[in-house]
């Protein structure tokens, strides 16, 4: 299709709605309730724009583009009409904007700096009643600072399946909530915190530990360690300004050990001892006739997904802990007899892109000693407020290694990261276990991309192994769908979020105007990737520092010290429970 935007000839592809030409033409319409293929439902008005010949202003975000149309962006009665609503927005708006979590990256803040609102606006009136619920083990919802833009609840109703957030009451009294005005912590919530990740406002927001953090730092009597997962150096530069995809693992270190940690290890290592554990566990049940297909339990928000929606399925799931927990379990008996700490005295942090993470490192189930196996759970946005506000520059640090012997690591482990990586992983050692042969080729392209559902099959010493890879709560639904209906596979990899890790609920958040045009998820995979093809050692049962794990310590891979360490049970949990 031909049109012109603001006197600009532009060729858009069919299908393509007025905002998509405007960034073709590259202007950027403002948006505050539009997230591309989620919700598309023009109710903010924020993106209204003028077509030649049509009565009134029309929505950009979901006015479909036509051969011949005239568009205007940036007239007076645009701008008028934009500046309005945003003075009515603000209008019930809690404005404490110095001591909201999102000042400086607040999509609305910027649109009102953007058109000179004034503080005080001209339709001052009643304000949302500030009621926060914290119910939840990772998050905590502040309504007053909501703007109604349905971002949240599109996401965790379409693309989570969750559904357990909706508008509720209607008029001035519309606010976001549970049924039956519930705690979003009494129902089943599967703390992925995808909600917090496209907010556009400080409305939701993950519980801060930051000052716990910084608190047992400065307690001498503690030694306290920190482990980094393989997708927070994918994404944590874009809290410093740069490029999405920048793989900051050596800056990310040297601001670790400037915070003051004891020791800064990686997550990775324990990625490697997760692939051979799991691994070592599905060779088991493919040999000896176990419960078929085995499912990785890495990620805490698919496993309360499936504690809550497929209860049935639990005996699927592989009995491995996720590599924060093993990483905590080995910290506070291997590594502490090793150093010469008492457990009780070792302060074990862990750096996630995940929400969900915090409510992991609650569980009971599977604690291996008197403590948690972890004792803080931060995300990479807190990790970057703690950087930031312990005045560390970033950028102009150097790249520095992780400590040993817990920051050794393969390139298995670093794509754990993407969707499809822990698949990959453990192929490359569960195929080099089944054939007593090296891999000719470690890249298992099938399983990689951002793709919602992947297939794979593969012969490998007589036998078929068909795997599948899911990212996404509603993606995995439907895979499990297929399961329960009997189609067969003999592995499958589950990530809560979208595209995995890298995408987590807990990762940098970014603007729409990002997010609509950009894919987060392939940029930071692709860090993940190159990370993994630049490594020495590519295969997690290379790892040296695991093979001296097995060897000084817990013996044989799935044994009984390692069993008792490493594995877990699980819950069958009601819905909304």
């Amino acid at each position: 299709m031909n049109l012109k935007i603001n006197g600009i000839d532009v060729c858009a592809p069919e299908g393509a709605t007025v905002l998509d030409a405007a960034k073709i033409a590259g202007i950027e319409v403002p948006t505050l309730c539009y997230l591309k293929d989620i919700n598309e439902i023009g109710a903010c008005r924020i993106c209204v724009v003028e077509v030649k010949g049509a009565r009134s202003l029309v929505t950009a975000c979901v006015y479909p583009a036509a051969d011949g149309m005239e568009v205007f962006t940036n007239t007076p009665k645009v701008m008028q009409s934009r500046k309005k609503t945003l003075e009515l927005i603000l209008s019930a708006h809690n404005r404490k904007c110095l001591s909201c979590v999102r000042s400086g990256n607040c999509e609305l803040q910027k649109l009102a700096h953007d058109y000179n609102i004034e503080d005080e606006g001209y339709y001052d009136g009643g304000k949302i009643p500030c009621d926060i619920d914290s119910s939840a083990a990772h998050m905590y919802r502040d309504n007053s600072k909501c703007i109604l833009c349905r971002r949240c609840t599109a996401m965790c109703s379409k693309v989570q399946a969750v559904g357990v957030i909706g508008a509720n009451e209607r008029g001035f009294n519309t606010h976001i909530g549970s049924a039956f005005e519930k705690g979003l912590g009494e129902t089943s919530c599967v703390n992925c915190g995808q909600c917090i990740a496209v907010c556009p406002v400080g409305a939701l927001a993950e519980k801060d530990f930051t000052d716990d953090v910084f608190a047992e730092i400065a307690d001498e009597s503690k030694h306290v360690i920190v482990q980094t997962a393989p997708a927070v150096r994918a994404a944590l530069g874009e809290e410093f300004g740069l490029p999405i995809g920048t793989d900051v693992e050596g800056k990310m270190a040297a601001a670790l050990r400037r915070l003051g940690f004891n020791a800064v290890f990686d997550t990775d290592f324990t990625a490697d001892l997760t692939i051979i554990e799991e691994a070592h566990e599905f060779l088991d049940r493919v040999k000896n006739g176990g419960k078929l297909p085995l499912i990785t339990s890495c990620s805490p928000g698919w496993v309360k997904f499936c504690e809550h929606y497929f209860p049935e399925m639990i005996e699927n799931l592989s009995s491995c802990k996720s590599p924060q927990q093993m990483f905590g379990a080995v910290a506070k008996t291997y590594y502490a007899d090793k150093i010469g700490v008492k457990p009780e005295d070792m302060t074990v942090v862990s750096i996630m892109p995940c929400t969900a993470k915090k409510f992991e490192n609650s569980r009971q189930e599977g604690v291996a000693g008197t403590s948690k196996d972890v004792d803080y759970a931060l995300t990479t946005r807190e990790l970057a407020r703690m950087i930031k506000r312990a005045g560390i520059n970033f950028n102009e640090l150097p790249d520095e290694k992780f400590d040993e012997p817990l920051g050794i690591s393969t390139g298995a482990g670093v794509i754990f990261g993407a969707s499809g990586g822990v698949m990959e992983a453990a192929l490359r050692t569960a195929v080099e276990e089944l054939t007593g042969e090296p891999l000719k080729s470690l890249e298992f392209e099938d399983v990689r991309g951002v793709a919602g559902i992947k297939e794979a099959s593969y012969s490998v010493a007589g036998l078929n192994v068909k795997v599948a890879v899911a990212s996404g709560l509603a993606n995995a639904k439907e895979l499990l769908e297929r399961v329960k209906s009997g189609e067969e596979y003999h592995f499958i990899e589950i990530m809560g979020c979208p595209g995995g890790c890298v995408n987590g609920g807990g990762q940098p958040q970014q603007p729409a105007s990002v997010r609509n045009f950009t894919d987060l998820r392939a940029q930071r995979a692709k860090a993940l990737y190159g990370n993994d093809a630049a490594k020495s050692v590519r295969k997690s049962h290379e790892n040296p520092a695991v093979k001296e794990l097995y060897a000084d310590f817990l013996g044989e891979p799935g044994g009984h010290k390692a069993h008792q360490l490493l594995h877990t049970t699980y819950v069958k949990r009601k819905v909304n429970e």
